[in-house]
């Protein structure tokens, strides 16, 4: 048996990796000629238009498989069965004495290792090289301007907002960044050239760096904003910041113990600039620079997070996508369960017929997916129930279809 394992492991693998490359050899070819001249200009900057065009593809290769790896390993999964039905290889395993559920064994194993293997992808590498996923065809380099989508920081309820942003450099153009009542003892809105997102450091914690403030007038000279923190009442407080590890100078004003900083300004904070501002907020710079594909590049432990963090407030479709995330091997399974005994259950050898009949119980089961995503999304029905939903349909199906298998 293990000759045969080894037989349907190897015809299992040859033709998904044949799927694989023909979409994404589709793709390249469609997109590169689509958007030569993106890709000529990128190349007249770094000097070879075959070193950008392969950068480009292997990044997004990345994607492609995340995308569709649970369909390919079911149709490679469909053509393997067909194939040996059609040289009546099967016909020769099952007069052996060798059950269906037996044959299909190490094809449901390779559908699994397919499946975890998108776990790694999609959890460790997709968000390390993220920033090269974002980049389309007309910012090939991360250098163009794009539009900036304004979001209300929950926790001080300060409105990021901005012209543009320029996604490679983590910065925003003329940002204008509207203060609530409890900050505005200045003014409401903290207008500057360029606002860099900076990581939490020693001297600081995440938020963004402001440069060549414009407004309000003289801000630069005044003592930091003060806000107190959740459960409190929420105050203005002219004071310095104070905080640990950092160089910041304490003002006179001594501040109440539960405040913070939260417009950091250079009387109190000698690495600031006398024309810089830094604005505290834990808002994740891809969440404005990208808006709802973030959660597409997104780790499973940073869903996780933001969806926790006071300063994100994210809809229902970012619960629905984690609870989609969990259960994308089960999805993939049972894509496969519900394929695999219909290639039993015909008598006819056409394989393309086969094939198609196949794909279209797999495109009602996606269509009836994204349905229930998309309610879900909307608030119309319960995340986990939204992600549920779909497999609380199919699976008693697809149970009940298996009986093709064990005759």
């Amino acid at each position: 048996m293990f000759i045969i394992d080894r037989y349907l492991l190897k015809q299992f693998s040859q033709i998904f990796m044949i799927c694989f490359l023909s979409i994404t050899g589709l793709f390249i070819v469609i997109d590169a000629f689509e958007h030569l001249d993106a890709f000529s200009a990128q190349a007249a900057q770094e000097g070879s238009l075959l070193k950008v065009i392969t950068r480009y593809y292997a990044y997004h290769s990345l994607g492609i498989f995340e995308r569709t790896g649970g369909i390919l390993a079911m149709l490679a999964a469909m053509f393997t069965v067909t194939w040996l039905g059609r040289h009546q290889e099967m016909t020769a395993l099952l007069a052996s004495g060798i059950s269906k559920v037996r044959i299909l064994k190490p094809l449901l194993l390779a559908v699994v290792v397919v499946s975890l293997l998108g776990v790694p992808n999609r959890e460790l590498v997709i968000p390390q090289v993220r920033d090269e996923l974002m980049h389309d065809t007309k910012d090939i380099g991360g250098k163009s301007m794009r539009d900036l989508e304004a979001r209300f920081d929950s926790q001080t309820d300060i409105l990021l907002g901005g012209e543009k942003v320029v996604f490679g450099q983590r910065r925003i153009v003329k940002p204008t960044f509207v203060l609530p009542g409890n900050l505005s003892r200045y003014g409401k809105q903290l207008v500057a050239d360029n606002a860099y997102h900076k990581m939490a450091t020693s001297d600081h914690p995440a938020g963004f760096l402001l440069e060549g403030v414009i407004a309000p007038l003289h801000i630069c000279k005044q003592p930091s904003l003060r806000l107190s923190l959740p459960g409190n009442s929420q105050k203005e407080h002219a004071a310095g910041s104070g905080q640990p590890g950092s160089d910041m100078e304490p003002s006179r004003e001594e501040a109440p113990a539960d405040s913070r900083a939260v417009v950091i300004t250079p009387h109190d904070a000698k690495w600031l600039a006398p024309n810089q501002l830094f604005v505290v907020t834990a808002m994740p710079f891809t969440l404005l620079a990208s808006g709802s594909q973030w959660r597409n590049y997104a780790s499973t432990s940073e869903l996780i997070s933001q969806i926790g963090s006071p300063s994100t407030d994210l809809g229902a479709d970012v619960r629905v996508a984690l609870h989609v995330r969990l259960l994308r091997p089960l999805m993939d399974i049972t894509l496969v369960m519900l394929g695999l005994p219909l290639m039993f259950s015909r008598s006819n050898r056409n394989i393309f017929l086969s094939i198609g009949i196949c794909t279209l119980a797999a495109l009602a089961f996606s269509a009836v997916a994204i349905a229930c995503q998309s309610l879900g999304g909307l608030g119309l029905l319960n995340p986990a129930l939204a992600a549920w939903l779909p497999l609380l349909l199919f699976i008693p199906l697809a149970t009940g279809m298996s009986g093709a298998l064990r005759t």
